[in-house]
Order: structure tokens, then C-alpha cells, then sequence
């Protein structure tokens, strides 16, 4: 289990090469910055940002193969997971999606800044966004999970790999799925609390869009 900066930061820098710890860095200087002007993240969560939200979002990179042809985001907001994983994994396509127009403003200028040609920010609620397939579908803090399953399937193949932290209510929110849904998923052990989830899985049956 991570349990401080220092260990957090050595995992992140475990996952990615020297280039993307230089992007992280300057991204949580930034978001220091920006969050005086609104807030991205809850202020007393500043002094533990490698843990509670670096190391927490490249946690995700764990459960995916080395190239993915689309990583899709939901509710980005800071910029968590999405945006961190488009800083680790620069040549990898990923969408993030963020309706509220500060934070778009915000994903727009750090994707700008540090030149993540292959990211794009759909500054629109998720049922604007035209329907694309997506081969990572990721989500924090977005919507309860059966809400975000409803919403996002339209996205969704039978090889699309769900990656949701769910925090505390990871387990509880997975038994509140139909049955048939739940036997598809599974929630696996956050490395950053003890008590936190991801909820981890496929939809069946569905066809790419």
C-alpha cells in the first residue's frame, strides 16, 4: 500500500519515463495554481496530490495492455485519471469528457502546455458526445456506477475494459447492479487506501458502434 508522498511519487516514476515524471511535475504545480482560482481538488487533499490523485489515477495503467487505440474519460474535471494518463502515455488517444466550462478551459490549456497532440478534450455532458468506440472507458467521481453504465454503453464494446474508482462505495455499488451486470465485473484493491476499489470489467454483448 502507498502510504506517502515519497512512495507515491517513486511508484508513478515506476510506470512512466523521465519525460512524463517532467509533465507531472509541472501539472501539480500547476494545479496548486489553479486551484486558488477554482476548485479542482479539495484543498486539504494538496499536501497528498502524488497520493490521492497521481498515484491513484496511474494506478489505472496497471490493468492495461501497453498501447490502447482509445482511452475515453468521463467527467475529467482536474483532470483525474484522464489527464494524468495522457501525460504517462503521450502517443496513446484519449478523450476526455468535462461539461463545465472552467474546467474545460483548464484540460484545454494543460493538453496545450504540454503539447498532447494525441489528447482531446469533448467539452460537453456525456450525452452530447458522439458515440465513438472506446477501448478504456474510465471514470472518478463521475456518476454512481449503475448511472455511468447506463450513460456510457453507447461507447462500449464487448472489449471495452471498464476502469472505475469507486472509493469506499466500490463493493456496494457493484451489489446494487442487476445481477446479470454484476456477475461482469469485479472490484480490485486501490494501492493508494486501503479501504478505496476499482471497479474492473467488460460488457457483454454489445456491438462496436
Amino acid at each position: 500500500m502507498i502510504g506517502s508522498e515519497d512512495a507515491a511519487r517513486d511508484y508513478v516514476a515506476s510506470l512512466c519515463d523521465a519525460s512524463a515524471m517532467a509533465r507531472l511535475d509541472r501539472l501539480v504545480t500547476a494545479l496548486g495554481e489553479e486551484n486558488q482560482r477554482q476548485n479542482l481538488i479539495a484543498r486539504a487533499t494538496l499536501s497528498s496530490v502524488w497520493q490521492r490523485h497521481i498515484a491513484d489515477s496511474a494506478q489505472l495503467l496497471e490493468f492495461v495492455p501497453h498501447g490502447t487505440p482509445l482511452w475515453l474519460d468521463l467527467g475529467s474535471g482536474a483532470g483525474m485519471p484522464g489527464l494524468i494518463i495522457a501525460a504517462m502515455r503521450p502517443n496513446w488517444p484519449v478523450m476526455l469528457v468535462e461539461s463545465r466550462r472552467k474546467r474545460i478551459d483548464w484540460l484545454q490549456r494543460m493538453r496545450s502546455e504540454f503539447e498532447l497532440d494525441q489528447c482531446r478534450v469533448a467539452g460537453a455532458r456525456l450525452e452530447n458526445v458522439e458515440t465513438t468506440r472506446a477501448d478504456i472507458i474510465s471514470a472518478r467521481a463521475f456518476a454512481p456506477l449503475k448511472r455511468i453504465l447506463t450513460l456510457s454503453a453507447r461507447f462500449s464494446t464487448s472489449e471495452t475494459l471498464w476502469l472505475l474508482p469507486k472509493g469506499r462505495s466500490a463493493a456496494q455499488e457493484l451489489q446494487e447492479l442487476p445481477k446479470r451486470q454484476r456477475a461482469l465485473f469485479h472490484v480490485e484493491q486501490s494501492r493508494t487506501d486501503s479501504e478505496s476499489g476499482i471497479v474492473v470489467g467488460r460488457l457483454a454483448g454489445r456491438k462496436g458502434p
